[in-house]
């Protein structure tokens, strides 16, 4: 298990995450989880999240927002200064299946966290997140590589 953050970092970066970048907000994401190195995001079905209708599926654009931003979410995490930064450097989806119309959960997992670069990967499920022993099979899975610029003063991770 993640090691746990300091409440008053996890309801800053909550709110940050769901209001404070509109695009999150208009998807209405809620961050459910989100400890050192690990954060879990919903986004709430609605029909707005169609690419398909012949299907109907989820637009991919939305699935690769949600691996990224989970991912940058686990990330954040790990950083103590509201003033460091992450970039996206590097982000690859899998898309596996066609999204359902239902509630989109997805889980980020630090890989390695360094000075400098963050590596995570991601995986989206219909939902809910699966349970021990549970069909794991995700609807798409992401990589992402992760800038990180320390403007805080003598801060080290990893």
């Amino acid at each position: 298990m993640a090691e746990p953050l300091d409440e008053a970092r996890v309801a800053k970066l909550t709110r940050w995450f769901e209001k404070g970048i509109p695009f999150n907000a208009y998807l209405g994401l809620r961050l459910e989880v989100l400890e050192r190195g690990r954060a879990v995001i919903r986004i709430p079905w609605t029909p707005n999240l169609i690419g398909d209708p012949t299907r109907p599926a989820v637009h991919g654009g939305v699935l690769s927002m949600l691996v990224d931003t989970t991912g940058g979410a686990a990330c954040f995490a790990m950083l103590d200064s509201d003033d460091d930064r992450l970039s996206t450097v590097d982000l690859r989806v899998d898309y596996l299946r066609p999204g359902p119309a239902e509630d989109l959960v997805c889980e980020a997992n630090i890989v390695r966290m360094g000075n400098r670069m963050g590596v995570t990967r991601m995986h989206i499920h219909a939902r809910e997140l699966p349970k021990p022993g549970e069909d794991a099979s995700p609807i798409a899975t992401g990589t992402a590589v992760y800038s990180v610029v320390r403007r805080s003063s003598g801060t080290t991770v990893g």
